[in-house]
């Protein structure tokens, strides 16, 4: 635009001098252009990375796990009744069906007792009511069997980074295929780049969370298979092996050019070196198989295995084995004709005359001769008897069943469930995510599956079939946007937890299953967005306008950063003087909508910290968790209100806090936290206080509250 190299060996000194003043002057303002980019991309990236604020906890719980003292209460609230006629067609039950109790509006606490495993949202009762029921449930993490997390996948796995970190034995996602009807959104159409970047930002964040046996498995067709194996690779390098099972999911075979596709994929990266997948459980009886190996190979002739070719003694008149001889040295005859007492030789040799071997060692043959595992059968065949109690058939590579056809298992399963067929588009089968997480979890008494892909909650109704026919158990984390976690996943889980079978979004039967999930919404990016209030103070106005040059940098390269400071969403410690009025605006519904909320700071905290809750209790004003943190160390947490956050008198301020400090030693003092006996070992407390040390060992500091 300025200039062309190629003629500038034709133009004058002072042509060639206007050149380069046009050019440093573009340098100048180019530079000053990237600055103020780079600061506001910069800022960005911040709102993005920062850890979110949880915006919204609530628990579902069955009926047998609350205080039958809270039932008064429950059967009053028409919010709760509603729900339960649209989710479990609870106003279908009569007197009629053995055992039932009439349904009647408003419910009564019969009903209630009769029907202990409907499924309580505590979105419709007050704080109160919640705090009662919490502080009823011992040890509350290890009583959940669930966590649904409302957020973008990337934020939900940062939110779960310290708390989970190498904890998780199976990580199991079904991402979109970016192909057809499941493409996702990009920008400039750089379709497989955009589609890898969220696949590897995402896998990045939650291989953090994997144990040193922990899987994770990753559904995916032919589309994007190559590319998924390829960062794969690279993400997971040599010390994770990559396995690779094909799932036949739609026998019929899929509309497309030249080929009827009927598969798909499922990669399954495991530590290397480290035998972790199986299939089925086997059905726990003795099961005979034959004793001489059969079929090509050296490894199944004499050749190959010399020390498993040797002769098995047979008292054929009493039809039982009474020993083994050693095996022949190769390349020497060996004795076929029965032996001096009488006893027949049998050898591992074929029909057809060829030299095979028996499946266990001479030494190994000896020891299952005496325990009994090598026996005769009525008919003189030598049998190997192998006990199938907690054994399990090796893991195919190959899912052929019909069982795993998304059609009737997946679609028209969901469509049973929530009685359209419209809530959830290409669901997968259950038995194809079944079978994949019982092939992960079954050494596991309890294990945790996390899936950040959830979509319509297959990983999460799994995990409950799982808990309800014994076949594994596994709690289930899943992470999940839009407005189908409404729809879709949450009622899902909700209904699957009420009654096993479905028709047209009513039960088919009435037998639940005791349960318990925790649901959460997180602050969104778009939320941070929202929340940001851009603040000068008047010294810095003043430092900005005597500063000259100072300013224009200032503007360019530090606004954002420095005025922001102070912006709900960046934490603003002044306010955690009052942490139930910790107001953030969040989106509401329409596009651009917002209303304020009161972001849940206990819950953030515990995330924050990592800490796995063992209970919680409102005592006297105090809210007080007590927990686990990543160390192993016992954490108490204690929440209190300072002040009024709308009080601006600053003498009215330090007499509030004054007396919360007080009423915080008081507390202290009577809940024995300030003693040597004090069961914790770092305690967190909500603002400024005046608090000792509490010496934990008299040879060493205490921990600073």
């Amino acid at each position: 635009e300025v200039m062309r190299l190629d003629d500038i060996e034709e133009e004058s000194a002072p042509r060639v001098e206007q050149y380069l003043s046009k050019i440093k002057v573009i340098r100048r303002i180019a530079h000053k252009i990237i600055d103020f980019l780079a600061q506001i991309e910069n800022f960005q990236k911040k709102l993005w990375l920062k850890k979110k604020f949880v915006v919204e906890t609530n628990y579902c719980v069955t009926l047998d796990r609350v205080p039958e003292d809270l039932y008064p209460e429950i059967a009053e609230n028409d919010a709760q009744r509603q729900e339960w006629v649209r989710l479990f067609a609870i106003d279908e039950i009569r007197k009629d069906l053995a055992g039932a109790v009439d349904y009647s509006e408003p419910l009564t606490v019969e009903f209630l007792k009769a029907n202990d495993k409907l499924v309580l949202d505590t979105k419709h009762f007050n704080d109160e009511f919640i705090s009662r029921l919490i502080n009823e449930i011992p040890d509350i993490e290890e009583t959940m069997n669930g966590l649904l997390i409302n957020s973008d996948n990337f934020h939900g796995i940062s939110l779960l980074s310290t708390r989970y970190k190498e904890e998780i034995e199976s990580i199991y996602i079904d991402p979109p295929y970016n192909t057809g009807p499941s493409e996702i959104i990009y920008k400039n159409e750089y379709r497989d780049s955009s589609w890898l970047s969220l696949m590897h930002d995402r896998i990045v964040a939650s291989i953090q969370l994997l144990s040193s046996t922990g899987c994770y498995a990753i559904a995916i067709d032919d589309f994007e298979m190559a590319h998924l194996c390829e960062i794969t690779d690279q993400i997971f390098g040599k010390k994770y092996f990559r396995n690779m099972i094909v799932v036949n999911h739609h026998p019929q075979g899929g509309m497309g050019h030249n080929v009827s596709r009927t598969h798909e994929y499922m990669l399954v990266m495991t530590p290397s070196g480290k035998d972790l997948l199986r299939g089925k459980a086997k059905s726990g009886k003795k099961e005979f198989r034959s004793l001489r190996l059969s079929g090509p190979g050296d490894n199944k002739s004499r050749q190959g295995r010399p020390n498993s070719f040797y002769a098995i003694l047979v008292d054929e008149k009493r039809n039982v084995i009474v020993g083994v001889e050693p095996p022949p040295p190769l390349g020497m005859e060996y004795p076929k004709e029965p032996t001096d007492e009488g006893y027949v030789r049998v050898y591992p040799i074929n029909p057809e005359g060829e030299e095979k071997v028996w499946c266990r060692s001479y030494e190994s043959a000896q020891a299952g001769i005496e325990n009994g595992e090598i026996i005769l059968t009525d008919n003189g065949a030598l049998k190997l008897c192998v006990d199938t109690t907690n054994k399990r058939f090796n893991l195919m590579s190959n899912w052929t069943d019909s069982k795993y056809n998304a059609g009737p298992h997946g679609t028209g399963l969901v469509a049973d469930i929530l009685g359209s067929r419209d809530a959830f588009s290409y669901p997968k089968s259950i038995h194809t995510v079944y079978d994949a997480i019982e092939a992960m979890a079954y050494r596991h008494d309890r294990s945790t599956v996390i899936d950040f892909f959830a979509g319509s909650g297959t990983t999460g109704h799994a995990c409950v079939q799982g808990l309800r026919d014994g076949g594994f158990t596994a709690n289930y984390v899943l992470i999940e946007m839009g407005e189908h976690f409404e729809t879709a996943l949450k009622p899902r889980i909700q209904k699957v937890v009420y009654s096993k079978d479905w028709k047209d979004g009513k039960p088919v039967s009435r037998e639940g299953i005791s349960h318990m999930f925790k649901y959460i919404r997180l602050e969104s990016y778009e939320d941070a967005l929202a929340n940001i209030e851009l603040q000068r103070s008047k010294p810095q106005q003043l430092l900005i306008d005597k500063a000259g040059d100072f300013r224009e940098s200032y503007m360019l390269k530090y606004l954002l950063d420095v005025e922001s400071r102070g912006s709900q969403t960046l934490l603003n410690i002044d306010n955690f003087d009052d942490p139930w009025n910790y107001k953030l605006l969040v989106g509401a519904g329409s596009v651009g909508e917002t209303k304020p909320v009161n972001a849940d700071l206990v819950e953030t905290f515990n995330w924050l910290l990592g800490l796995k809750v063992r209970h919680m209790d409102r005592i006297s004003g105090f809210q007080v968790v007590e927990g686990e943190n990543p160390s192993g160390e016992k954490v108490l947490v204690i929440w209190r209100k300072v002040r009024d956050l709308a009080e601006t008198d600053t003498e009215k301020i330090a007499a509030a806090r004054e007396k919360a400090n007080r009423d915080l030693e008081a507390f202290f003092t009577k809940q024995q936290y300030n003693t040597l006996d004090s069961e914790f070992d770092v305690i967190y407390v909500n603002g400024d206080n005046n608090l000792m040390n509490v010496p934990l060992d008299p040879d060493k500091e205490g921990v600073e509250p």
